[in-house]
């Protein structure tokens, strides 16, 4: 028999796996600093956050290249995270 993959995402992403299609204007989707967002992970590599912080609020604080630098509580500490505009999602206040 041939030994299981054990990959980075292996198993995990059938987890977050999304319904809805990527659409080019998810790619290019802008936000000002400041701004509220979701990360929302989908199955892609490119600038993918940890599983972990799916579902998460978070601020933009900057831009990076084409990613946003988010911070994201995870318990007390604060987290900097560098994100794709695809695993993001406007949060409406």
């Amino acid at each position: 028999m041939v030994k299981r993959s054990r990959g980075t995402l292996s198993g995990r992403t059938r987890h977050l796996n999304n319904k809805r299609r990527l659409t080019v204007s998810d790619m290019v989707r802008t936000y000002d600093v400041g701004s509220k967002v979701l990360v929302m992970v989908k199955p892609r590599r490119d600038g993918m956050p940890a599983p972990r912080y799916h579902g998460r609020h978070g601020t933009i604080l900057d831009k990076q290249g084409d990613a946003y630098i988010v911070e994201v509580k995870d318990g007390r500490a604060r987290k900097r995270l560098i994100i794709s505009p695809i695993h993001l999602r406007g949060v409406s206040q």
